[in-house]
């Protein structure tokens, strides 16, 4: 019979040190927020708002945390993380997975919003880089390195991030392509134009949608001004939903130079795709899009944090 995996919720960043220095000593296997491990952790019990600093744009909050529960939080003060993954993920899994959604365009992955981390490595030891404010420099910056780790080089417990003003307009402009050529044209010309979009994707086939925030007035000038570069007509922002649904149901995801979408396009059936970012979230599953000397890179280092090879 297979071994039954051990749930353990944990609620501190001294439970988490306690749990995997122990797991360490024994030999046993952990694995984060999945199956695989002898002990499974749950980071569900941490999920508080530690600190929020409206005037610092900046906030603290341990990994359980879930965007839209944050959002929430932080709509009392006009500020919101500007990050919108698919479904409702927790802090921690956003900064695991660097996961992004369509604001990407305009404030980044989830790498570019963390300003620090609070990390347990797999032997035990808590690790701290960054701080409270958006310029500090101090320590070694554990937060980009800790982006799309997947949980093998510590459990992530606490991080500060980055806020922004929730806008006061929010407008979607959809203009139709009708081939991978007229996608890459209508895109360049959004993108080269002195125009501010928080998102521009290509919802393949058939549609360009850009979308902007802000002051309403500016918001209204911006979107006139897209019109008359490629036409199209403005929607009720419906589309990302759609949008999101289709991102999540992706099996794959491509990497392509963001100058070559019409070549990214042109062996597409279907597409959600982050036109300046170059990703495109594809139905099917597709090869490791990193060369060899990153995958090994990547091996090294986790073995350099995890020698035990305790996190699974």
């Amino acid at each position: 019979m297979p071994s039954v995996s051990e749930l353990a919720e944990v609620e501190s960043v001294h439970q988490v040190a306690e749990l995997l220095a122990r797991a360490a000593a024994e030999g046993r296997r952990v694995s984060i927020e999945r199956e695989g491990g002898e002990v499974v952790v749950s980071t569900a019990r941490l999920d508080q708002v530690l600190e929020h600093e409206a005037g610092d744009l900046t906030a603290i909050v341990e990994a359980g945390v879930r965007i839209r529960d944050l959002n929430e939080r932080l709509a009392a003060a006009g500020q919101r993380l500007a990050l919108d993954p698919p479904g409702n993920p927790t802090i921690g899994a956003c900064l695991a997975a660097d996961l992004s959604g369509p604001l990407r365009h305009r404030f980044g992955a989830a790498r570019d919003l963390v300003i620090g981390v609070t990390v347990v490595l797999a032997d035990g030891t808590i690790a701290s880089s960054g701080g409270k404010v958006v310029k500090n420099v101090a320590g070694y910056d554990l937060a980009k390195l800790f982006c799309g780790s997947a949980g093998r080089l510590g459990l992530i417990v606490r991080v500060a991030l980055r806020l922004h003003p929730v806008p006061e307009a929010s407008r979607t402009l959809v203009a139709p392509v009708d081939d991978p050529a007229d996608a890459q044209t209508r895109a360049r010309a959004i993108l080269r134009a002195p125009l501010a979009p928080s998102s521009v994707d290509v919802h393949w086939p058939g549609r360009l949608a850009i979308r902007f925030e802000g002051a309403a007035r500016a918001v209204e000038a911006q979107l006139a001004a897209a019109r008359a570069l490629v036409g199209g007509d403005e929607d009720d922002g419906a589309g990302w939903g759609e949008a999101e649904e289709r991102q999540a149901a992706a099996r794959g995801r491509l990497l392509f130079a963001p100058g070559d979408l019409a070549g990214a396009l042109a062996g597409l059936d279907e597409a959600v795709v982050r036109v300046a970012a170059g990703v495109a979230y594809v139905p099917e599953p597709v090869p490791d899009p990193r060369d060899p000397v990153e995958v090994a890179l990547a091996e090294r280092v986790r073995a350099a944090f995890d020698p035990q090879g305790v996190l699974v």
